[in-house]
């Protein structure tokens, strides 16, 4: 039986997005991973700004202010492609790559209870789990050694 990792809390809050942790992305650096997601929802360099001078100093913060930006025109497009960056550039620094291969084979599961059925399974309305896969995608990259070469690509 495979085990499961339903939600990204207590010991395994590290995987969340919210989780404090320098992320540098196009040229800017985040205090997280959702700050640096929520910026990318736009092409304005300005509207970036308040995500990454430190004026949004909570996760949450950030993705209320990322709902209020004008949305850059290939949004659903691309939105996949650059959390997955985005997560590279959290997940191939320590401790959390090593925090990440730790949790094995376990399924990685973004449970929620605010209906997000798109990056997560909401726990009455199920979901897609997009975050959970894409972080084990990364850990089986990781695992392999082929973070690296994939990184490249997306770049």
């Amino acid at each position: 039986m495979t085990m499961k990792i339903a939600r990204f809390i207590g010991s395994n809050r590290f995987l969340s997005n919210f989780y404090s942790v320098a992320i540098e992305y196009e040229g800017a650096s985040y205090p997280s991973v959702e700050h640096a997601f929520q910026a990318a929802k736009t092409l304005d360099h300005e509207a970036r700004r308040p995500f990454w001078n430190g004026l949004l100093t909570a996760g949450g913060d950030a993705k209320r202010a990322g709902r209020r930006l004008a949305l850059r025109p290939d949004w659903e497009d691309v939105k996949l492609s650059v959390m997955e960056t985005i997560l590279r550039c959290k997940f191939t620094q320590e401790p959390f790559r090593q925090l990440l291969l730790d949790t094995g084979d376990a399924d990685l599961i973004e449970g929620n209870n605010w209906r997000d059925t798109y990056w997560g399974v909401d726990d009455h309305f199920g979901g897609e789990n997009h975050l959970g896969r894409l972080l084990m995608a990364i850990r089986e990259d990781l695992a392999y050694g082929r973070a690296l070469v994939r990184e490249q690509e997306l770049l």
